[in-house]
């Protein structure tokens, strides 16, 4: 190739990079290998992981361990939707929008709103729009955001809020005080984001937040990071949000490792012109017909950049597939039921860890994920547990800066009665360890 391109060396290839920004010799990095080698030496990297079904497994914040039909991994894999992506021509692909549009309508029912779009990246990337869809309603550039919502969700939305100078107050991280979100309101607040169930696992009826915030023209944004509880819980829109985001991942979609994940977004009718992301529509045809179109589509891929409510350049299809799909498959009833199982399991893992000495449980109402304050740091806790081979739960410290003693645990269907009593016992004996809580 030097001989074509008409160089000695291929040094020569770099005479515009100035000398002192040249690295002498190699990187630091191992030597090229065959394919057996490099696959041999990813398996053994890959089984230094563990994952959430090879152990007893409390961890949530965000991300929930629940069953995903078989159903739902065949049919994402079938080539049409698997290799499908955004439509830029969407009328001639009607699958992919009667998917979204159903997938819409599931969303807005779940959430208690008119509608819903048609998917954004994930939960703390919603909630960043959320934040910005306010701003443009209300023409106010404050967000207000209470104690309990996930701390990477306010960072998230601070990054964006911050690009779009849009100034934000929060409270410190509380387990139960989103009401006092309230005093932070004032005339140059956009929207007050509250969560619930809140990151530390707390249920509140957010009613009288949103009647504070509706009072001072304000939009109530209520986030939830996990889906399954709507099968149990009052309604974002039955509790007065204006707009309702959240992270859908709990349906549908396994852990991962952290993603993809699937981002919900539901607002009221009046505000749709300005609701980020995409829209499906349902028409009918030349022959009467029924059909779908891409309604609206407020993004700058398909109208003038200046216009544009969002920059978002896509949505989660995929994975608002497999939500769309498992939530068919459990219908009104199996969510229902799936989130009393959820519930019953938390109760029973709150009941039974409140007997280890020094464990005190926090959170006053919860769906399925309570925080404990342990007689030691949590992390440490959580580091000796896992040496073990348990997954016990999340740090708080993790999250967030201060309650180093605190851990945040989720129990779901997935949780065995006797993943609840091992956790039990363990802690017991951990916690018994001198040199952890010295």
């Amino acid at each position: 190739m030097l001989g074509v391109i008409g160089v000695d060396h291929v040094d020569q290839l770099f005479v515009d990079v100035p000398q002192a920004a040249r690295r002498e010799g190699p990187v630091d990095l191992p030597r090229h290998a065959g394919e057996l080698e490099v696959e041999r030496e990813l398996n053994q990297l890959a089984g230094k992981n563990r994952s959430a079904g090879s152990a007893p497994f409390f961890c949530g914040a965000g991300a929930y361990r629940h069953h995903v039909p078989a159903t739902v991994d065949h049919l994402i894999q079938r080539s049409e939707f698997l290799t499908s992506y955004t439509p830029y021509q969407p009328e001639i692909a009607q699958g992919t929008l009667q998917m979204l549009f159903e997938f819409q309508t599931q969303v807005a029912a779940l959430t208690g709103m008119d509608v819903a779009n048609a998917s954004l990246y994930d939960g703390s990337t919603a909630t960043g729009e959320a934040v910005m869809m306010a701003a443009r309603v209300t023409r106010r550039s404050k967000a207000v955001f209470s104690g309990g919502v996930h701390p990477h969700y306010i960072e998230t939305s601070e990054t964006l809020a911050h690009a779009a100078g849009v100034s934000t107050a929060k409270l410190p991280p509380a387990v139960d005080a989103e009401a006092a979100v309230i005093n932070l309101i004032d005339a140059d607040t956009a929207c007050v984001v509250v969560q619930t169930p809140n990151v530390f696992g707390t249920v509140t009826d957010v009613s009288k937040i949103a009647e504070a915030a509706h009072a001072a023209g304000a939009l109530l944004v209520v986030v939830t990071t996990e889906a399954v509880s709507y099968g149990l819980l009052k309604s974002p829109g039955e509790m007065g949000a204006d707009i309702a985001v959240a992270e859908g991942q709990s349906i549908g979609v396994g852990l991962n490792f952290g993603g993809p994940y699937v981002g919900l977004f539901a607002t009221r009718d009046k505000f749709v012109r300005q609701m980020p992301g995409r829209l499906c529509g349902e028409t009918v045809d030349a022959e009467g017909r029924r059909g779908f179109v891409l309604t609206l589509s407020t993004r700058e891929q398909h109208i003038r950049r200046d216009k544009a409510t969002s920059n978002i350049c896509t949505n989660s299809g995929l994975c608002a597939l497999a939500f769309s799909i498992h939530m068919t498959l459990l219908g009104e009833v199996g969510l229902r039921r799936l989130a009393a199982i959820n519930h019953a399991k938390a109760r029973r893992l709150a009941k039974v860890v409140a007997t280890v000495p020094g464990v005190e449980v926090l959170t006053p109402r919860y769906f399925n994920e309570i925080a404990v304050r342990l007689p030691a740091p949590a992390a440490r806790v959580v580091e000796a547990l896992a040496q073990g081979g348990m997954l016990a739960g999340v740090p708080f410290s993790r999250l967030a800066p201060g309650m180093d003693d605190v851990v945040l645990l989720a129990a779901t269907e997935t949780t065995s009665d006797a993943d609840i009593d091992l956790l039990r016992l363990a802690l017991t004996k951990v916690l018994a360890a001198k040199e952890l809580t010295q």
